[in-house]
């Protein structure tokens, strides 16, 4: 919004141009009786106001193209941290030494699905599914789903780029 000024100033000289013109139509049509002016101060007029509607066409056309631009940045930094997330989940599922069935469950935790959800989806019974998120858990050094998540997102938002190590984790899990 720091570069605001310029487009408010555009944007109030198309407003004004785009009066002049719709008043000098609905003058015709409604048949309102205005003052002559000359035809060169006609025609200078028509020049300007046709010089800011360009204005505008064009200063409308580098801010879409900046907004693509824009837009087309967000979803790569969004393309990149969902890989980043993915290694990281893998990375810590490998740390922690989780079974192939263990990892199911964790993922699926992680996405916030209940204990009868995940047993449903895997097909087992929700005491398997306690008990495997109860091995995550520990595994992990946490208490319970929302340790798990945070670990994660800690994980993801360093500054410095680098991840915690695993025994630093279970420091702070505690």
């Amino acid at each position: 919004m720091k570069r605001a000024g310029p487009i408010v100033v555009v944007f109030i000289i198309q407003v004004a141009c785009a009066f002049f013109f719709v008043s000098d139509i609905l003058a015709s049509v409604l048949g309102i009786r205005t003052t002559p002016i000359s035809w060169q101060m006609r025609e200078l007029l028509e020049v300007g106001a046709s010089v800011g509607l360009v204005m505008g066409v064009f200063l409308g056309g580098v801010m879409l193209r900046r907004v693509l631009i824009q837009r087309n940045a967000a979803e790569e930094r969004l393309r990149r941290a969902s890989g980043a997330f993915l290694d990281l989940l893998e990375e810590r599922f490998a740390e922690w030494g989780l079974t192939t069935a263990e990892r199911d469950v964790a993922l699926f935790a992680i996405k916030g699905m209940s204990t009868a959800e995940i047993a449903a989806l895997r097909s087992t019974s929700e005491g398997t599914v306690k008990a495997q998120t109860n091995a995550i858990y520990r595994k992990a050094g946490v208490t319970g789903r929302p340790q798990l998540l945070s670990l994660f997102i800690d994980d993801l938002m360093r500054e410095d780029g680098s991840v915690r190590a695993a025994a630093n984790r279970s420091r702070t899990a505690a």
